[in-house]
């Protein structure tokens, strides 16, 4: 879809995030193609962007969610998102997020460690109710991909290896308050390469079989976590039909759903961060173009030294030369990007960083008092705000009754 990105941020102001809701449902429409003719979930991580009008669009497709904090599976619920098709994930669940879990009657709960497995019997046993769970297998398996997004081998702090998960299993499957449901694995974000997820899955479908043959645990989903890559510059990216025969290669013979948790898939290359531009600025042979976007509203380039294109909304003369394209926040960390090609800029020039839809608005932070982004979505060649921009009030509000 052609977007006027000058007449959604002269409506609604910069810094701004945009979201082509169509693209995210294509995105949606081709993953659940891929695992055509197989007993499937897609449960959209919620991470990835967690707007309730995002969640919800997913949850009309049929959607499940996956959900790293009670607050998340909060939040899937009230977008629509049905009690049966919720996934709680993550490595430190307080008490009382794995009491409202099992209270909320959910999917599982994903454990990530014998300590947090005894955690969950205790309180399920507290409760009178019985807690389905799985259990997330390191498989350790490199993906070759970055460290900070690599979540499958020894040295992450995600998952149990696959002698303890026999071990949590067998406990598991002999308790009278927990229903070990399915295994979980996930070995990291941005996967571009095919053979990690096939090595992966092979081995953690190797030990559903034995469980099977061992304890006589039969399990019902066979959840493969997210990752698939998307591309931000040159990428070489899995097609999602690609992805699924690599995995469903691995099942022969196996009556097992499927459960696939992409996030960045569905809406990365479907959102953008409209900024515009303040000033130039020389410091001897360098420039500079300062932007009103900022690191406390697009942290990725900050964090992981990310690429995202970057291109004026409107074409411009002049030769291209490589800026620094930095933000107002006081910190030199507080970049969009460096030595990226852009024409002589003027101000209120308007800048586009693409494939900001996953990672962007809701990594974001109110560092140096600055309010977050408004987020808008375009369907079907209209658009409509989907969350307000944050104003100072806002930012104040639960401090100041404190105020002497």
């Amino acid at each position: 879809m052609s977007m006027d990105f000058n007449a959604l941020a002269e409506t609604y102001g910069t810094p701004l995030y945009v979201y082509d809701f169509d693209a995210m449902r294509a995105q949606y429409e081709t993953l659940k193609e891929a695992f055509r003719g197989r007993k499937s979930l897609i449960s959209y991580a919620v991470k990835a962007n967690s707007n309730l009008s995002v969640v919800k669009q997913f949850a009309d497709l049929g959607a499940g969610a996956d959900c790293v904090s009670i607050g998340e599976v909060r939040r899937a619920m009230m977008a629509g998102v049905p009690k049966y098709k919720v996934i709680f994930s993550g490595v430190g669940k307080r008490d009382d997020e794995i009491r409202e879990a099992i209270e909320r009657d959910i999917l599982y709960i994903n454990l990530e460690s014998e300590a947090e497995l005894g955690r969950v019997e205790m309180i399920a046993q507290e409760l009178g109710q019985v807690a389905r769970i799985s259990i997330r297998v390191n498989p350790n398996i490199d993906p070759k991909t970055h460290p900070y997004i690599s979540t499958g081998l020894h040295d992450n702090k995600f998952g149990v290896e696959i002698d303890a998960a026999k071990r949590m299993y067998i406990r598991a499957n002999a308790s009278e308050w927990l229903e070990p449901v399915g295994i979980h694995f996930h070995i990291g974000s941005q996967l571009t390469e095919l053979d990690p997820i096939r090595e992966a899955s092979e081995i953690v479908a190797d030990l559903v079989r034995s469980l099977k043959a061992a304890i006589g645990i039969e399990l019902k989903f066979f959840d493969i976590g997210g990752g698939l890559g998307i591309r931000y510059k040159d990428e070489t990216t899995i097609t999602p039909y690609d992805y699924a025969q690599a995995v469903l290669s691995t099942l022969t013979g196996m009556d097992i759903t499927v459960v696939c948790e992409p996030g960045r898939f569905m809406t990365a290359n479907a959102g953008y961060f409209l900024t515009r531009v303040l000033y130039e600025k020389q410091n001897g042979a360098k420039r500079f173009v300062v932007v009103d976007g900022a690191m406390n509203d697009l942290i990725r380039p900050s964090l992981y030294s990310a690429y995202h294109r970057i291109a004026p909304a409107t074409a411009h003369e002049g030769d291209e030369t490589p800026a620094d394209i930095v933000g107002p926040v006081c910190e030199s960390g507080d970049f969009l990007a460096k030595e990226y090609p852009l024409p002589p800029m003027a101000h209120n020039d308007l800048l586009v960083v693409h494939s900001a839809g996953a990672y962007g608005f809701g990594m974001g932070s109110n560092y140096n008092t600055r309010g977050r982004a408004a987020e808008v979505a375009v369907e079907a060649g209209a658009d409509r705000l989907i969350r307000d921009r944050e104003s100072f009030e806002d930012l104040v509000a639960p401090e100041l009754k404190y105020l002497g």
